[in-house]
């Protein structure tokens, strides 16, 4: 998917809201998305993957964990001292955590590099992570400050994240399972990309849009790891540089919106910081490769 898809997508959503005008198809549309095709994603995507392919990351890998420490506890001290009891300081850090590595990320690689591998490992990689981490804080903080057993348990009713837990724990096991089983779940996931713009898009509003909150994703999700590796990884190779430089630096993604709505925390907010964010990334970056060659 390019990026000229990946907006015509976003805008068919918005379209389907100014047509529809009614709430109850975009449930449906939340409900297969997110708990159906999206935990086909995950599970397709991380089961399909064995132990020698978590340790040959090596540096892509490795930025992986950098970047979600750093995007975590920056969001989290933010949130802490800042931000305090309100309750975007949850969204805040499932925004800053979970960034928009394939749907955006995967046509932004490809405008500088003709093999995007590292940034499929990158993203995949991430997602593995990421999911049961916002699922959690997006749990816990739509509880009011629930306990922590509680906020795990509200997690793991989240369908991919559950999907995400089991095929990890199979990888580890060192279960290969056979392609014709595999393949499918792969296929009918994929489907949850387009579907998740397409949400995403009949969610869009401005009228909660704030520029306080713009600033705070922007500083958390995007400006603050695209310095950290902009400025560490310049010894590495073109590949890995660009790679990680995107995936690290793309706004959030999709499905971070979708756990927020599925946990009714500030999700009007989110997307329309979201959908501004996604457009100056977008710029961004083209105004990068143009200055780059």
């Amino acid at each position: 998917m390019n990026i000229a898809e990946m907006l015509a997508l976003i805008g068919l959503g918005y379209l389907l809201k100014l047509v529809v005008r009614r709430e109850k198809p975009f449930d449906w549309l939340r409900f297969i998305t997110n708990d159906i095709l999206l935990a086909f994603f995950v599970f397709g995507n991380v089961a399909s993957k064995d132990l020698a392919y978590l340790l040959s990351i090596k540096t892509v890998f490795l930025y992986v964990f950098l970047i979600i420490g750093i995007s975590i506890s920056t969001s989290y001290l933010y949130g802490r001292f800042v931000l305090k009891n309100d309750p975007w300081a949850g969204a805040l850090m499932v925004l800053s955590v979970y960034p928009n590595t394939a749907a955006l990320g995967f046509p932004i690689a490809s405008l500088f590099l003709n093999d995007i591998t590292p940034a499929i490992l990158y993203s995949t990689t991430n997602s593995m992570i990421v999911i049961p981490i916002v699922t959690f804080i997006a749990a816990h903080y739509s509880s009011g400050g629930a306990s922590v057993k509680e906020s795990f348990l509200k997690a793991l009713k989240f369908p991919p994240t559950l999907a995400n837990l089991l095929a990890l724990g199979l990888v580890v096991a060192g279960v290969k399972l056979p392609g014709w089983f595999i393949e499918p779940i792969k296929t009918i996931g994929w489907l949850s990309i387009p579907l998740l713009l397409i949400y995403f898009g009949s969610r869009i509003t401005l009228r909660a849009f704030e520029l306080r909150k713009l600033l705070e994703v922007g500083a958390f999700r995007i400006a603050i790891p695209f310095v950290f590796v902009f400025l560490t990884l310049r010894w590495a190779g073109r590949d890995v540089f660009y790679s990680v430089l995107v995936e690290a630096s793309m706004p959030p993604a999709i499905a971070a919106n979708a756990i927020l709505a599925q946990y009714r925390l500030k999700a009007e907010e989110a997307i329309s910081v979201t959908f501004v964010l996604t457009l100056l990334v977008i710029g961004l970056f083209m105004a990068l490769k143009a200055f780059s060659g």
